[in-house]
């Protein structure tokens, strides 16, 4: 599997033009977002270790394959949690952990406030998922976590990847595979992905929160990234 693969469907460009739309509501913009994550983990997921199986059918029996070995689905909070569904759609037993980073307004860097996700991640295959890879940062952050943890083999599921996002990453972790539903032209001077779809999770969840309360800080959101 190639590093970076654009998932080129017209199932998937139908719904990330109207995930894109001013216009498109929170229940849509939801529900677009669960079924290009669907999309996404098929696509994602074509290296997963299988096993071969006999089952029983109604007239006979047949040979087949099951799912092998460890998934790790690893949103990073809060617009990652939007993919979820879609991806426990194709693999249902895979483990769910959760990364919280919030972006420093003036720096751009990546800030951790939680993290909860097994100890030992070396035989698992883990995908880390987030609406948007823009600068970078906070995926490479997220990576280096669940490289502390051991995780060798790992896939950044996006929708939407900036230029600069994909090399940061390729940089500090030359060995990621980034699927994405389309790679747009850059960032502009804020380190928003242009023209980008917003602020994922705020249109999720019909916020304008990018920073935890606890830290007694409140930005609003860009109108759009």
């Amino acid at each position: 599997m190639e590093l970076v693969r654009v998932v080129d469907h017209p199932a998937v460009a139908d719904r990330l033009t109207r995930l894109r739309d001013a216009a498109t509501g929170e229940p849509l913009f939801r529900r677009l977002l669960e079924d290009l994550g669907t999309l996404l983990a098929y696509e994602a997921t074509r290296h997963l270790a299988t096993r071969e199986v006999r089952v029983r059918t109604p007239v006979g029996e047949a040979s087949g394959v099951r799912l092998a070995g460890r998934t790790v689905f690893a949103p990073i909070l809060r617009a990652g949690l939007g993919l979820v569904p879609g991806f426990l759609r194709v693999v249902e037993d895979a483990a769910v952990a959760h990364l919280g980073f919030f972006r420093d307004p003036g720096t751009l860097a990546a800030v951790p406030y939680y993290a909860n996700l097994p100890d030992d991640l070396s035989d698992a295959a883990v995908f880390v998922l987030d609406p948007m890879l823009a600068t970078g940062h906070s995926g490479a952050a997220a990576l280096d976590v669940l490289a502390s943890r051991g995780a060798r083999d790992v896939t950044f599921a996006c929708v939407i990847a900036a230029p600069e996002g994909i090399a940061h990453l390729a940089e500090r972790h030359p060995a990621v595979r980034v699927v994405t539903c389309g790679i747009d032209r850059g960032l502009n001077d804020h380190g928003y992905i242009v023209p980008g779809l917003g602020d994922a999770g705020d249109r999720m969840f019909a916020s304008a929160t990018s920073v935890p309360a606890m830290r007694g800080e409140r930005r609003p959101s860009p109108k759009t990234v």
